[in-house]
Parts: C-alpha cells; structure tokens; sequence
C-alpha cells in the first residue's frame, strides 16, 4: 500500500469520520484538549519537587493535598448546581479561567506556604468545570457516538504525555524552578485562550438551556436543598450505582499505582529511576496503537464484554507485578504494555456506559454527585495504601488484585446501554 492509499484509508476511519462529520461541542472541546494536556504533562512529574525546592517541607505539602482534597469534594458536589443555574458554557469558561488560567498564574509565582495553597485552592474549582465540561461535550451528541468522543478524549491526553519528557531535558540545561515557572506561564496563557475559542466556537446544549430555564428563579441554596430528594434517587438506582463502584475501584487502583508503582519497581525490584520516565511514554503508545487500530474493530461485541476483559487483564497485572523477579525488566514492560491494553478497553467504556445509565435530565447534578462519592470514597485509600507499602510493598498490589475481583463481579451483572438507553 503507497502513501497515498494509506492517507486516504486514515481518512476513513472510523474515528477520523467521527472528527470530521461532528460540527458541535465535541469537535471543538477534543481539538481543544492538547492546549490542556500538553502543559499539564510537562509541569505534573515535577509540580511536588518545584514546592520543596523553594522551602514548602513535607508536612506543608501534605497539607496543602489534604486541603485540596477536602475542597474538591466541596466543588464536585456543588459543579451540578452552578452548571445547571449558569449553564454548561458559562461554567466550563468559568472552570478554565480560575480553576487552571489564574491558578497557574499564581502558581507561576508562588515562593511560600500561602501562595501554593491560594493555588491549590483555585485549582480545586476546576472540579466544577469537569462536570460542565462533560455535560458541554457530549449532551447534544448522538449516543451512538459516546464511545468514539471518550476515545478522542483520551488520544488526547494520551498524545500530550509524549511531551512530558521535554521538561526533564530543560530542567537538565537550567533548573526546578525557573523551568517549572515558565511552564506554568504557558499553561496559563494556554488557559486563557481555550476560554476564549469555549466563548467564541461553543455553544449551550439544549439541556443546558432547559436547566437555565427551570432554575433561573430558584436560589443556589434551594437547589443544593433539593440533592435531598436526589441522592435517595441515586443511591436506589442499581445501574448507577454498579458504575458507581467501579469508578470508586478505578479511581482508587489509579490511585495507587500512580503512587506506588515507581517506588515499589525501583525499591523493591531494583529497576533503576531513569527508566521511570519510559514507563508512561509505553504505555501511552500501546494504548494510542490499540485505540486507533482495534478499538472501532469491537462495536459488535456486547458493550460490557470489552469492559469485562479489561478488568480481568487489570487484574492479572497485579499478580504479574507481585510475581515479577527482582531486576526483571522484561516482567516490568509485558506489566505496562497490558495495563495499557486493558486501560483502552475499560476507560471510555466506563464514561460511556456511565452517561447512558444516567437520567438525562438530571445528567449534571448526578455527574457532580458521583464525582463527590469518588473522591469521597476514595481519597482514605491512599494512607491505607501507604501503610500497607510500609508493612510489605507488593501489599498494595495485592489489595489492587482484591478490589479489581470485586468490580469483574459487578461488571458482569451490568446491563448493555442500550437497555440502560431504554430504561432511562
């Protein structure tokens, strides 16, 4: 096959189609996304050491993430509010502007205790963004389409990990701090202009403008009063809150390979740190290969069968890092090229089959609802995580293993959407 066949086959595929049919939101918010990612990914390894540099010690930084934690959980339950009462646009622009744009800005100056927390505390309203965003990138798409949308948005974080290896080579020329200052400059001049293509290239969802409508004369206490009658709802619903716990599973398994993964590879298996930053660049482009060249390959398979499989695959990865012989480097790349596998199978199924199980209509107050109880849930899991590594580092793994048994269970008895489309 010549070049130009190749062109034109990559111009037929499914996803490329997607992009190019879709006129809305959901093109414009993906084509977006690397104006986000890309510094995210350059400035994210080394956001901890740029505080310590400059004095912040441990406690302070633990502190500052305790904090953090605490106010997101305070945002991601009010996020369904705001965006219901000032509408899906406005609080997407809103998020970007505070929550990153002015958040980096300080960030980009900060040099004491206060000034990082100032940061982390503007930072924390982009928790209200995610559920306005979501809502903005997907209300007034086609069903059929969901899978392919979460998909772009994941290429799209995926590709901007590629970057992250150019701070490293800077940080190398110069230093933490002056490299890590400029970077957030850049992020929040990214910011201001993703605000300003949402204003101009965006427009409200019709469920948006039917939420603006209906609560235009309610007060926002009124309306956070009103989750009384909402959250028994939630909690009753046996499909939302299948997916409920799964997300809890993910985001706690997230959680801890995040923070564990590197210390238990270097300190227990010996694997020296400067292959640590090859590791994410793997794993990206197994799941970018999988994505772009098999994912649309698996629409006829049952939606929860791939979901299934993934998990299984999460799974057995546990074990396999559990089992891996110290100094095998091998064990350790088979490890990250099936989390990845498994990571393209399971992620945007879970968003999709999340935002089909849920009532339309009440998309974005449930959105920020289950946000809350993830973070909510999960945010103890990290000091148990860390008690564990301190007693054995393969426990955390093996506690990883446990819960991902736990949601295979649950995934197995997870309606298709099309019967969670019917039911809502």
């Amino acid at each position: 096959m010549n070049t130009v066949q190749k062109i034109k086959t990559l111009k037929k595929h499914p996803l490329i189609e997607l992009l190019k049919n879709n006129k809305g939101n959901p093109k414009t918010l993906i084509l977006m996304e690397p104006l986000w990612g890309i510094p995210y990914n350059l400035i994210a390894p080394f956001a901890t050491l740029y505080m310590y540099t400059q004095g912040i010690t441990d406690v302070q930084i633990g502190l500052i993430l305790s904090v953090s934690m605490f106010v997101q959980v305070l945002f991601s339950f009010m996020g369904g509010v705001i965006t219901d009462k000032l509408g899906r646009k406005v609080t997407t622009m809103m998020g970007d502007f505070f929550g990153w744009s002015v958040a980096c800005l300080i960030w980009a100056i900060s040099n004491n205790f206060w000034l990082f927390l100032i940061a982390v505390l503007l930072n924390s309203f982009e928790q209200i963004n995610q559920t306005a965003w979501f809502c903005l990138l997907i209300e007034d798409a086609d069903s059929k389409d969901l899978l392919g949308i979460y998909t772009w948005v994941n290429i799209g974080g995926l590709v901007a990990i590629f970057f992250a290896p150019i701070s490293g080579l800077l940080i190398n020329s110069f230093s933490v701090v002056p490299v890590v200052r400029v970077l957030y400059l850049v992020f929040c001049v990214n910011m201001l202009i993703k605000v300003i293509i949402t204003f101009r290239h965006c427009d409200e969802t019709r469920q948006g403008k039917i939420r603006m409508t209906e609560t235009k004369d309610t007060s926002i206490l009124q309306m956070v009063y009103e989750y009384k009658d909402l959250i028994p709802k939630v909690l009753k619903d046996k499909e939302i809150m299948k997916v409920l716990i799964v997300s809890v599973i993910l985001h706690i398994t997230n959680l801890i390979n995040t923070n564990f993964f590197s210390l238990y590879v270097t300190q227990r298996l010996g694997i020296e740190d400067r292959y640590l930053a090859f590791f994410p660049i793997l794993n990206a482009a197994v799941m970018l290969i999988f994505m772009v060249g098999i994912q649309h390959r698996l629409e006829f398979v049952k939606f929860r069968i791939p979901m299934w499989i993934g998990l299984v695959l999460y799974a057995a990865c546990s074990i396999l890092l559990i089992v891996t012989p110290i100094g095998s480097m091998p064990f350790i790349i088979i490890y990250v090229f099936v989390v990845a596998v498994a990571s393209a199978l399971v992620m945007p199924r879970k968003d999709t089959l999340l935002q089909l199980t849920i009532n339309p209509k009440e998309r974005a107050r449930i959105n920020a609802l289950i946000m809350a109880f993830t973070i909510a849930f999960a945010s103890p899991f990290g000091y148990f995580a860390g008690w564990l590594s301190s007693i054995d580092r393969r426990l955390p793994f093996v506690f990883t293993f446990i819960i991902f048994i736990v949601a295979i269970i649950i995934v197995g008895r997870i309606r298709d959407p099309e019967f969670a489309k019917e039911h809502n």
